[in-house]
């Protein structure tokens, strides 16, 4: 496990030069990211069940949030000043959990629990694990949450982000929709949504279930300031949570072009992996794959 050290700050970052300045080295993420998806195929294979292709998909958002941008102390998990995060494609969890294991929230040993009777790592986030702030899966809902998490940011006056991370699938859910409503006409721009377009859902490509383009200006329409980037470029989205941080009187999104199954070739672009976990003769295989 990468050694990494994490300080909580109770000033939030004003311009992209502060930001910039404390930047880990994109080598060092890259290769956090390599370990994070050893980890989920490690767990997934064990439980025996689980999202492989969607898991993979968000990696690199996860890793350039928690281990850049976001304000948070594993000791203090429910300290007043964190940020939020809001998983709301929850069936991505075993992303989630290997980063909050890595950040020590957790041992990294309770990994190998996942989706085991009486765990605290469910197939879908729930809370009392440290690191979650909400139970989440039902598909629709997290944006209308970090919505309800930034108003009350404001009526506290709380300087604290909320970020929420949404499947390109589950934007057919009209919740989506409204709440994007919501979160403009509020001006939330404490608000930054991040979509893992990695262009597939459970059905098959989401342009041959239910097209999503123009997807960037249909949100532009709805009043966020969007930017698209390549969504496993470390550099990117770094830049982007920059970007984000500045954004005044409007909600950002994020639309991070991925690839289902990111980082194992024989997982990329399988839409079958979407709820499918490896068996060991494919683990094999992709840890020998991700052993650079």
């Amino acid at each position: 496990m990468t050694n990494v050290k994490f300080q909580m700050s109770n000033e939030l970052p004003n311009s992209k030069e502060y930001s910039v300045a404390r930047r880990p080295e994109i080598k060092t993420l890259e290769k956090i990211a390599r370990e994070i998806r050893i980890e989920i195929l490690k767990m997934l294979t064990c439980a025996g069940s689980g999202h492989t292709g969607g898991s993979l998909s968000m990696v690199e958002i996860l890793v350039g949030l928690y281990f850049y941008k976001f304000r948070c102390d594993p000791e203090k998990p429910l300290c007043n000043t964190r940020d939020i995060f809001v998983l709301s494609k929850g069936h991505g969890c075993p992303a989630l959990y290997a980063v909050l294991a890595h950040m020590n929230f957790f041992k990294k040993e309770e990994l190998c629990t996942l989706r085991k009777a009486g765990t605290r790592l469910q197939g879908h986030p729930q809370k009392g694990l440290p690191g979650i702030e909400v139970s989440s899966g039902s598909l629709g809902q997290g944006l209308s949450l970090a919505n309800g998490f930034a108003l009350a940011a404001r009526m506290d006056k709380e300087q604290k982000k909320v970020y929420c991370l949404m499947g390109d699938g589950e934007l057919d859910e009209g919740q989506i929709w409204e709440a994007a409503l919501t979160g403009a006409h509020y001006k939330l721009d404490n608000i930054c949504a991040i979509i893992d377009y990695n262009k597939f859902q459970i059905d098959g490509r989401t342009e041959e279930v239910k097209g999503l383009e123009p997807l960037a200006e249909k949100w532009r329409a709805f009043g966020w300031e969007v930017i698209e980037i390549d969504g496993h470029s470390i550099k990117e989205v770094m830049d982007a949570y920059d970007k984000a941080e500045i954004i005044k009187l409007r909600p950002t999104i994020i639309l991070a072009h991925t690839v289902k199954g990111k980082g194992v070739s024989i997982f990329e672009n399988q839409n079958k992996y979407h709820g499918v976990a490896p068996s060991k003769e494919e683990l094999g295989k992709a840890l020998k794959e991700l052993d650079l």
